[in-house]
């Protein structure tokens, strides 16, 4: 989806179409939880401090955000899929893979069930809507970047090679700004750069991801769509309008956090048996404490005394705290497949 959040809250309220919106805190510690299009314009992305953003552009205008409704218009557009394929991994609310090799209306082209399914998220959304389409995971994502907003791209097996050449390594899916940053270092810089890397050298360098970048820089990536994947953690966070150190704040910071954790959990009959402490300090220095056990964390008791136990540890704080996360993983349940992250929205 393009610009998802600030997409709807502009067809929601038309006095914001046209106008630069963030979805997110304005407040001093807020962040940017996405950006219209015409705020992106100015520099503004999402996952910037609201401070920043602000100071890209003064016209900026604030909303917050409204998860329920645009888990809502997730499930219309998950809807849309469906009548397609069942072959369907979702990477977040308005964004997810589709194998459509065996599709349920026989349409013998991808593109166009591509522009099929363009049409009706925006026949029954009034939202737009971009598509790669290719030959594999890693470039029919690439291509679903390259013609936003409103865009339909497609890499042919022919096409897919060449396509990696020119692009900075810094826009492929899978390498992180960290990851590009160290290539560049190394000197590698474009996709034929990774390309004349032989598999032990990247191997040596980056481990067992070295294998992934060496496929990617010839457009290869055989990773199946995963349709029910079984999530590997699931969290929740908070930043403090002010800076907190006493340890009776802290704790009481933490209970809506294990709260809002213990009640995905249970909802979707999952366990867990490693708690994760996440701290935030006033310089922006972030820490982690893990604690993990044989046996599956049994309640929300227990998993708030994880948390304040692994809170105590790192108390008294050296500075101010901003913020705390409570993570549950080494998750299982009912269902079975590939591990995925999942951080839930506080």
């Amino acid at each position: 989806m393009d610009a998802f959040y600030a997409s709807v809250e502009q067809r929601d309220d038309p006095a914001l179409r046209g106008l630069p919106v963030a979805v997110g805190g304005s407040s001093a510690r807020g962040v940017v939880a996405a950006a219209s299009y015409e705020a992106r314009r100015f520099g503004v992305r999402s996952a910037m401090p609201s401070l920043t953003a602000r100071r890209l552009c003064p016209d900026l205008v604030f909303v917050r955000p409204r998860f329920e409704v645009y888990r809502a218009v997730s499930e219309q557009i998950r809807a849309v899929f469906a009548e397609h394929t069942p072959q369907i991994e979702p990477l977040s609310l308005d964004e997810a893979y589709l194998d459509v090799t065996e599709n349920l209306q026989g349409i013998a082209s991808a593109t166009e069930i591509a522009q099929r399914i363009r049409a009706a998220i925006r026949e029954r959304t009034g939202l737009t809507a971009s598509a790669g389409v290719s030959y594999n995971k890693f470039l029919a994502k690439l291509a679903s970047d390259h013609r936003k907003p409103d865009g339909l791209f497609v890499i042919t097996p022919r096409m897919g090679p060449g396509f990696v050449e020119d692009l900075p390594v810094g826009r492929f899916h899978g390498i992180g700004p960290k990851t590009a940053a160290r290539m560049n270092r190394l000197g590698i810089q474009t996709g034929l750069d990774l390309r004349q890397q032989s598999l032990a050298a990247l191997q040596a360098e980056f481990g067992k991801a070295g294998a992934f970048y060496h496929a990617i820089a010839r457009g290869e990536d055989h990773r199946p769509v995963q349709a029910h994947r079984l999530r590997k953690s699931v969290g929740a966070e908070t930043t403090f309008s002010q800076d907190l150190a006493e340890f009776a704040a802290l704790r009481e910071a933490l209970r809506p956090l294990t709260a809002k954790v213990w009640e995905h959990v249970a909802r979707h009959s999952l366990q867990g048996r490693t708690v994760t402490l996440k701290v935030k300090f006033s310089d922006f220095r972030q820490i982690t404490r893990s604690q993990s056990s044989a046996l599956p964390v049994g309640s929300l008791a227990e998993l708030e005394g994880i948390a304040t136990q692994l809170l105590g540890g790192v108390l008294p704080p050296p500075r101010g705290i901003r913020l705390l996360g409570v993570t549950l993983s080494a998750l299982g349940g009912e269902r079975d497949g590939a591990a995925e992250q999942m951080t839930l929205a506080f």
